[in-house]
């Protein structure tokens, strides 16, 4: 008894921890409307409220006409949705407002060589766009009814690895990195792979140590970067930690940032520095 009350709170618990997921997920979807409108050169229409066409499918559109970069589209949906802790397998689908027509198309698989994308590098001309994504479902209600049936079993289990554990040491698991090479700040494109910051057509190049600085920043934009990881990654993997090259090299960063005024690094007192990106 004291084993089926048991299964029944875990099945209960993981229903409340898939809720959160879900609603955190229309907080992403958000995030990639806001990003594409200020690579859209947009910065004052609305993105419209996200809605759920069916249990993993959501429309993001927009109050104005936009245009965009399909390359750029597929590098922002991957970047914010890595965030998604259930959202390995989805189909994007760029639909023309008018008629429902698809402009532009693509598939993102957890194993990366199952992606389907065509047709990068061809600018999108402004129009009337609905973003469509699809999303593979994660069974979660199968889920729940094999924590119901198959509860006695997997406390058993669980005993059993639990006294074998005492004799096996645990092995430490790393994280995998979600990094990319293409970051979209604003209505820039920052290449870090290139080192090259590409803003309407124009393109600045950077220097290597610029973009190793500039490149923690776009993996963490609005947050706080203390002042002692940027020189521990920047510089002391070389053996040398110097505090005034640090101040150069963001003093740099941010004249060759001018070409966006929606860009800036601030300096946070006593803390380090922050990578905002204005709306």
């Amino acid at each position: 008894m004291l084993s089926l009350i048991f299964v029944v709170c875990a099945a209960f618990s993981t229903e409340d921890n898939d809720d959160f997921n879900f609603a955190k997920r229309e907080v992403l979807l958000r995030r990639i409307g806001h990003e594409l409108l200020l690579q859209s050169g947009d910065h004052t229409s609305r993105v419209l409220p996200v809605k759920k066409i069916s249990e993993n499918e959501y429309q993001i559109s927009f109050e104005n006409e936009i245009t965009f970069q399909p390359d750029s589209l597929v590098n922002l949906t991957k970047r914010v949705l890595a965030k998604d802790p259930v959202a390995s397998d989805y189909i994007v689908n760029v639909l023309n407002c008018g008629n429902s027509s698809v402009a532009y198309g693509y598939s993102v698989s957890k194993n990366k060589k199952d992606d389907i994308i065509a047709c990068i590098g061809r600018k999108q001309p402004k129009a009337c766009y609905t973003i469509n994504i699809k999303f593979k479902s994660t069974g979660i209600n199968t889920t729940k009814s094999v924590y119901l049936l198959g509860g006695l079993s997997f406390l058993a289990f669980i005993g059993f690895v639990f006294l074998r554990s005492k004799s096996v040491k645990p092995q430490k698991v790393l994280p995998e990195s979600l990094q990319t090479d293409l970051f979209t700040l604003g209505s820039v494109l920052f290449d870090s792979k290139n080192r090259k910051l590409i803003v309407d057509e124009k393109t600045l190049d950077l220097t290597a140590t610029e973009s190793r600085v500039l490149l923690i920043f776009a993996s963490s934009p609005n947050e706080i970067i203390e002042r002692s990881r940027l020189q521990k990654e920047i510089w002391e993997d070389d053996g040398v930690i110097v505090g005034r090259s640090l101040d150069m090299f963001i003093s740099k960063l941010r004249k060759k940032l001018e070409i966006e005024p929606n860009i800036k690094i601030v300096v946070i007192r006593g803390k380090g520095y922050r990578l905002e990106i204005g709306g």
